[in-house]
């Protein structure tokens, strides 16, 4: 049996079960019957049509589980959900199944669980060690995503743009957050890795979608970064420190393509802005050679593009500190709420640039307090010990 070409199947033909009009829980046995059925037939060796094999199958056990239920009512679905005989879909299924599970009355924590389970074709177990929680509350939350989305109808696929929040939620959580720099592979839940996969897919359903294709630049222009971005210790090195001869090139030419190509539909969003930002980042020799004045461009497009976001303020306020000043900088960090994650790490960094290591010092303790990682949190400590030890030595 090819583990990688069932895991590959599982979602799509998920995503025929639930266009044809299969409720998403039944869908899901169903499709799991005939993965047991395949491992019990195929005998090691898959037919010529595994996919087309596995949705008649599947959808025979939807069927039949239905009619042990109600016999009428299995007789009205076979009427009107068979779908006229010809080649099984792929694209379109896979973005109807991705639609499904970021539906916006789900929470973004629910959505990414019910994607990860349903298209990533992860373990309940997998998902749980991914987000650090007991597995009988992973369990729970995808249960309730499910019911939530019980009797609501998808024969179209939904707004882009929601499955496009998701992915980019879920490649922050797996790059920066839960466990930043990881190696894991994708089966213990390398939940970047995992984004960037669907985001392949979603960019192969809407290949002309600039917004998906510069989504996935995104992930691959900062995933690039990811084998640098520990010490030997397992510290997060900053990206000025990095060394970038660890950057995987192939990567970072991967997603110039992309972004080119998107950014040449000529309709700009912000995942566009974001990896034109990280491009310019990743084109530079060294940190010296990186070219601020045009990544503060991009910056003021993006806050074009997405005026009300404090995040970008924030990070604006860096590349403003390095064209114009770090008081520069300061000053507009200091209009922004003093509760946005991350503000006191980026005041530190602005005064240590601006000379002051006895404020640098006190902010980046105070960062390390409510650091969104113990790896983050490890290299602001380190951070802050290492201006008080400078502030010893020079008295």
């Amino acid at each position: 049996m090819d583990d990688h070409l069932l895991r590959d199947l599982t979602p799509q033909i998920l995503g025929v079960l639930v266009r044809r009009g299969a409720d998403f829980a039944a869908a899901e046995d169903a499709v799991q019957d005939a993965l047991i059925e395949a491992v019990r037939r195929w005998d090691g060796e898959a037919p010529d049509d595994p996919k087309g094999w596995l949705v008649t199958v599947a959808w025979r056990k939807f069927l039949d589980a239905r009619r042990s239920a109600s016999a009428r009512a299995v007789r009205e679905i076979a009427v009107r959900r068979e779908p006229a005989p010809g080649a099984t879909e792929q694209a379109d299924d896979t973005l109807l199944l991705l639609s499904r599970c970021c539906h916006p009355a789900l929470s973004p924590a629910s959505a990414v669980a019910l994607t990860l389970r349903a298209v990533g074709g992860l373990t309940t177990a997998q998902i749980a060690r991914a987000f650090l929680v007991p597995e009988s509350t992973m369990a729970q939350r995808i249960s309730r995503a499910k019911r939530t989305l019980a009797g609501e109808r998808f024969e179209r696929p939904g707004d882009v743009r929601a499955v496009l929040r998701v992915l980019y939620l879920m490649f922050d959580q797996g790059f920066a957050g839960v466990n930043p720099g990881s190696n894991r592979s994708v089966g213990d839940a390398d939940l970047a890795a995992e984004a960037i996969r669907l985001a392949r897919q979603l960019v192969a359903s809407v290949p002309r979608d600039p917004e998906a294709t510069g989504l996935l630049a995104l992930m691959l222009l900062h995933h690039a970064r990811r084998a640098a971005r520990l010490d030997a210790s397992g510290g997060l090195v900053p990206l000025a420190r990095q060394d970038r001869s660890r950057w995987d090139t192939a990567m970072i030419a991967e997603g110039v393509e992309l972004l080119q190509g998107a950014l040449a539909l000529d309709r700009l969003g912000e995942y566009q802005a974001q990896a034109a930002i990280a491009a310019l980042h990743d084109d530079a020799a060294s940190a010296e050679e990186t070219d601020w004045p045009q990544i503060l461009e991009w910056f003021d497009e993006l806050t074009r593009l997405v005026p009300d976001s404090p995040v970008v303020a924030l990070n604006r306020a860096v590349a403003v500190g390095h064209v114009d000043g770090p008081l520069a900088g300061l000053r507009l960090v200091e209009q922004l709420d003093p509760g946005l994650p991350r503000r006191d790490a980026v005041a530190a960094y602005l005064y240590e640039r601006a000379g002051d290591h006895t404020e640098a010092a006190r902010l980046y303790a105070v960062a390390a307090e409510t650091a969104p990682s113990l790896a983050e949190r490890a290299h602001l400590v380190k951070q802050a010990a290492r201006l008080h030890q400078a502030r010893r030595a020079q008295s």
